[in-house]
């Protein structure tokens, strides 16, 4: 038996639907264009609501060690947001750093069907996972951590450092770890903290091993693209948040040389260090290098004011920010020969010159960045603000006058040294569906996602349309997972459990001979319980024939 959508409209960026009237069918988990065979058990009458893929989130921190810690640091945030699942009371909730099963309810509840965890550490692995198995309702995958692991930064500080090795170690962390995707964070840059170095720009040679960011992310860059994987280096850069980052990812995007590269949660690299306070929007520069270099996509990370929590492998950048905690709760930690965590609530207001600065260079780039496909709408949840922003985010973007109503509200030196007002554009709901679905899923390399498209997996979100945009995105009308209806107005009505996204590059299996000494001179546990096994991974995820490891 099957569903029947009837009369929706479509956005659809992928097959180039801009607003077109058409049906569609709810099968086996699919959708189909045309009528499949048999009975059809329900009909939705849409009456020209929008119909939308799915909504896809490709960086928003959801589980590993460093979530679990800030649960632990913000112990009110789920005492003033409690969750029930499926009616039952649960220990849990939370907005800020919401446990795992809120996860998916608050995700599904806005329209979104996958997420994506942008940073695990090896040594994580195996906990991240079983956080996923354990949210429901959404697609998961993760991105695995590396360019500060010890193994990695010795074979490029050796004399002949083996391009095939370093290939082969990355392909290896992939299949281990049960991860989508390569994240580099500070290349480098957390190993050179463990040692006492403060800081670490492009070319700057880590102080123990003699190797530069640049030679670290290239080495990366290259095996991925090697490798074949469709996501690019998820790049978290030199200097975030500081004063003059601008000028280390202009460096970076040019250090590339035509390599893909993905730089995440850019509005924290997009600073300068002009005017009285010292800081200034890097904006307009770094937009207008991303414009000319097609190589190059990004996430934005924007920021939106109230209380959340950072969450970083980047150490050295949140030992930097310790100070200014809020509340007055913070922790730096080391992992194993991998990187490290730092973990501390902030409160983002709008009368600090530096955070409404922040909020507007975010929006600079959304809006400057003339390629939707080459952007993603994120906060970099929780380090920006929660992902529940999302709706207002969307509003800012398609209201030109809500956006300056807003600008006007904020430290009025804040106002004066933005672009914004100056700004006309005003994204479509077409752009909207590219940033928030049909972009990610195409970067992600998850072809059955993100679109409408016949066979495409019937991951689908229906909105009823109003004037204000922040309301139409806040309570879908319906959202199918997999093909079953599970959210009705903004609130969940039945569970499903999703799939993981994963990849599997071959590699030589003689790299284990070499990994395997090292193991077990320097890490706490033996190689053999470091991989994920096919196995165990099967016995976490594979529960009903809606759920599956891709």
């Amino acid at each position: 038996m099957s569903v029947l959508l009837r009369g929706g409209r479509l956005y659809d960026p992928t097959h180039g639907r801009n607003g077109v009237r058409r049906n569609l069918y709810l099968d086996k988990g699919r959708i189909r264009h045309r009528r499949p065979p048999g009975k059809i058990e329900k009909t939705y009458e849409l009456d020209g609501m929008a119909v939308m893929a799915g909504a896809i989130d490709a960086h928003t921190h959801i589980g590993g060690g460093k979530m679990n810690l800030g649960r632990l640091l913000l112990p009110e945030d789920q005492r003033q947001h409690p969750r029930k699942r499926q009616g039952r009371r649960r220990s849990g909730g939370g907005r800020v750093v919401p446990t795992s099963f809120t996860v998916g309810y608050r995700y599904a509840e806005l329209g979104y069907t996958s997420c994506f965890e942008p940073a695990m550490l090896p040594a994580n692995a195996r906990q991240l996972h079983l956080e996923f198995a354990d949210i429901p309702l959404v697609d998961k995958g993760c991105y695995v951590v590396l360019g500060n692991d010890d193994y990695l930064l010795r074979l490029l500080g050796g004399s002949r450092p083996d391009p095939a090795h370093i290939r082969d170690y990355v392909a290896w962390m992939l299949n281990a770890t049960g991860a989508l995707a390569v994240k580099v964070v500070n290349p480098g840059g957390i190993n050179a903290f463990k040692y006492n170095q403060r800081r670490l720009d492009l070319d700057e040679p880590n102080c123990a091993y003699g190797v530069t960011p640049r030679r670290v992310l290239l080495a990366i860059a290259r095996a991925v693209r090697e490798l074949g994987i469709a996501h690019p280096p998820h790049l978290h850069g030199c200097n975030l948040g500081m004063p003059g980052s601008a000028e280390s990812t202009l460096r970076t995007i040019e250090a590339a040389d035509g390599l893909p590269l993905h730089l995440t949660h850019l509005q924290f690299h997009s600073y300068g260090a002009e005017g009285d306070y010292g800081y200034s929007s890097g904006a307009a520069r770094i937009a207008e290098q991303v414009n000319r270099h097609r190589n190059v996509s990004i996430d934005v990370g924007q920021v939106m004011f109230g209380q959340t929590l950072t969450a970083s492998s980047d150490t050295m950048h949140q030992y930097a920010a310790s100070r200014h905690a809020r509340p007055r709760r913070w922790l730096c930690m080391d992992i194993e020969c991998e990187a490290g965590c730092g973990v501390l609530p902030f409160r983002y207001r709008h009368e600090s010159f530096v955070n409404a600065l922040q909020w507007a260079i975010g929006l600079e780039l959304f809006l400057s960045i003339e390629d939707p496909w080459r952007i993603f709408l994120t906060t970099d949840h929780p380090n920006g603000a929660p992902f529940d922003t999302y709706p207002h985010v969307i509003r800012l973007l398609m209201d030109r006058s809500f956006r300056n109503d807003a600008l006007a509200q904020l430290h009025p030196e804040a106002a004066r040294m933005s672009a914004l007002p100056g700004i006309d554009r005003e994204y479509s709901l077409y752009e909207i569906a590219i940033v928030t679905r049909a972009a990610p899923a195409r970067s992600l390399g998850l072809r059955d996602r993100g679109h409408l498209g016949d066979g495409a997996a019937a991951d689908i979100a229906v909105y009823r349309p109003h004037a204000n945009p922040e309301r139409m995105f806040a309570r879908p009308e319906y959202v199918f997972k997999d093909g079953r209806l599970v959210a009705r107005k903004g609130k969940v009505i039945a569970e499903t459990q999703g799939n993981v996204h994963r990849v599997r590059p071959a590699y030589d299996k003689a790299i284990e001979r070499r990994l395997r000494p090292y193991w077990q001179r320097y890490y706490g546990m033996q190689l053999g319980n470091f991989f994920l096994g096919e196995d165990e991974a099967a016995e976490l995820y594979v529960r009903d024939k809606t759920q599956g490891i891709r």
